[in-house]
């Protein structure tokens, strides 16, 4: 029976069988080199050395002198950092001393990682107090109204209403099934008054955008973490491609915007057929699109029987064939 392979290992990680055959070679002065096949750690560390008088044998380093040797790279390290850090104090110092100029650079960093809800709603409430031109949204979920995360009703409502006694205006883009929540409609209503709010059939995860500045957006799925964003590029992208989805959008209040029907297909199902041909099950385009699976079912058999299919895979090639999923030509 073999022994099992030796594993490489550090200084302070001294194996089984090496600690044993060390402990043996002080107590007896010297062991056979062969004794060492298991343990080959003992000569690579230098806690073993070839005996002068008998190359076959090995002595051991006594362990005092093996630890002072093998902590001389720690402090040197540590000896080097020391002068590193010196050397940058007094490099900085005198700088320091020096009175910067507003507005010559942020004291903010450009990426901030928040977490727990309360600092992440305080964030947004600092950032909307400095804010004064438009306030960019996407909200997909329900109770998320206005960019005031989970906080309570009057603190958005106070914090809200100051950005817009400023002259700021917001321009939020919801899921299309939030038309039909009553708290959505009277916070845009209400609250938002001439502020626009528009609906997609699909939208991102959420996003606040403020004066095009600072942007927030969620770390993790349960929303415990969020990502404070004031890096010029990332601020232009997100910007970008919210205006590119405000244009695809339809206004949702007062009135919702209906568009025509293309061969007699409705733009939910539009939506439906276009999330079909991607190969998506029923559960997958019901959570997309904000519907119960009883529902997408239901929308899925009327396009059916509109395009005249009898089958899963032939609906997949007459959606291909009718072109309703063209986008429309003209102004929504």
């Amino acid at each position: 029976m073999t022994s099992a392979p030796h594993t490489e290992h550090g200084s302070e990680n001294l194996c089984a069988a090496g600690r044993e055959l060390y402990e043996r070679a002080l107590r007896e002065g010297r062991i056979a080199a062969p004794d060492t096949a298991d343990a080959p750690c003992l000569t690579d560390l230098g806690l073993l050395h070839p005996a002068p008088d008998d190359a076959g044998l090995l002595e051991p380093v006594a362990p005092a002198v093996a630890l002072n040797r093998l902590l001389h790279g720690p402090r040197s390290r540590i000896a080097d950092e020391w002068r590193r850090r010196e050397q940058l104090v007094e490099l900085f110092a005198p700088l320091t001393r020096i009175e910067r100029r507003p507005g010559t650079t942020s004291d903010l960093p450009a990426l901030r990682l928040l977490s727990g809800t309360r600092r992440i709603n305080q964030a947004i409430t600092d950032a909307m107090a400095e804010a004064s031109r438009e306030v960019l949204c996407i909200q997909p979920h329900a109770g998320l109204v206005g960019p005031r995360g989970e906080v309570a009703y009057p603190v958005a409502l106070e914090r809200d209403q100051a950005f817009l006694d400023r002259g700021g205006r917001f321009r939020t883009l919801y899921q299309q099934t939030l038309r039909h929540v009553p708290n959505v409609y009277v916070y845009v209503e209400e609250v938002h008054g001439d502020s626009v709010a528009r609906g997609l059939d699909e939208v991102p995860d959420r996003l606040v955008v403020l004066d095009q500045t600072v942007a927030f957006l969620p770390a993790d799925g349960p929303g415990s973490l969020a990502l404070e964003v004031r890096h010029p590029a990332l601020i232009k992208y997100f910007v970008t491609a919210f205006d590119r989805l405000w244009h695809l959008a339809t206004p949702m209040f007062p009135k919702l915007e209906h568009r025509p029907t293309v061969n007699g297909i409705t733009p939910r199902q539009q939506a439906i057929a276009a999330l079909l041909v991607e190969g998506h099950t029923d559960a997958v385009i019901a959570e997309r699109l904000g519907m119960n699976i009883r529902t997408a079912r239901v929308h899925i058999a009327k396009l059916a029987t509109t395009l005249g299919s009898e089958s899963r895979a032939q609906l997949g090639y007459l959606i291909g064939r009718s072109g309703i999923l063209k986008e429309p030509e003209g102004p929504r």
